[in-house]
């Protein structure tokens, strides 16, 4: 049960309160550029969260199993970023095959998973906080799933901001980030009810 709880409290804590996007500013390129409509951002979350799964899975053994083993820790960032490079090029291949109308909707956003620094964050931060290969695997779902529903609740915010009237100085980026920093600060009352509810 305690190894039940210790999973739980990894997730809610990485989709709530340690929210890569909202609370740690990693992934705001493709939270503010495709984030416009539901199905880009829902299509972008989905895809961000999968390329996590896969990068961690990929990425913990390489550092447990060889680079800690042969003392090659100072290659981290380098096998890591190629690792995930390798990985959206395979996604970008899958999705232009299942789905060319999502994959063309994404657009550029879609080989910028490369560079989103979330996903080589989550992969860097589950080795140095020292998770095993379960909690990390837990970790980066929290993440992923995090990022997405930032992405998805940016989404109808965004859809309503362009219905409504804005000053000429606030349309556009102005009202986009004001919008940002709100949501973001309705995320930082999350912090503490994870340690509250397994307490």
């Amino acid at each position: 049960m305690t190894v039940l709880k210790g999973l739980l409290v990894i997730l809610l804590s990485s989709v709530l309160v340690n929210n890569y996007v909202l609370s740690r500013f990693l992934g705001i390129c493709p939270f503010l550029g495709a984030s416009k409509k539901f199905d880009q951002a829902s299509g972008m979350g989905i895809s961000v969260t999968l390329v996590m799964l896969i990068a961690t899975a990929v990425t913990w053994p390489i550092q447990t199993y060889i680079l800690d083993r042969f003392e090659l820790g100072y290659l981290q960032t380098i096998i890591f970023i190629l690792v995930i490079a390798a990985l959206v090029q395979m996604i970008e291949i899958v999705i232009g095959k299942l789905s060319p109308s999502l994959h063309k909707s994404l657009g550029v956003y879609l080989p910028l998973i490369t560079t989103n620094c979330a996903v080589l964050g989550v992969t860097i931060n589950n080795i140095t906080d020292g998770y095993n290969f379960l909690e990390s695997m837990v970790s980066s779902l929290g993440v992923g799933l995090g990022f997405m529903l930032a992405m998805i609740l940016f989404s109808g915010i965004r859809s309503r901001i362009e219905e409504s009237k804005i000053p000429a100085p606030f349309k556009g980026l102005a009202s986009t980030l004001i919008a940002a920093s709100f949501v973001s600060l309705a995320f930082f009352g999350f912090a503490g009810i994870v340690d509250n509810l397994f307490a």
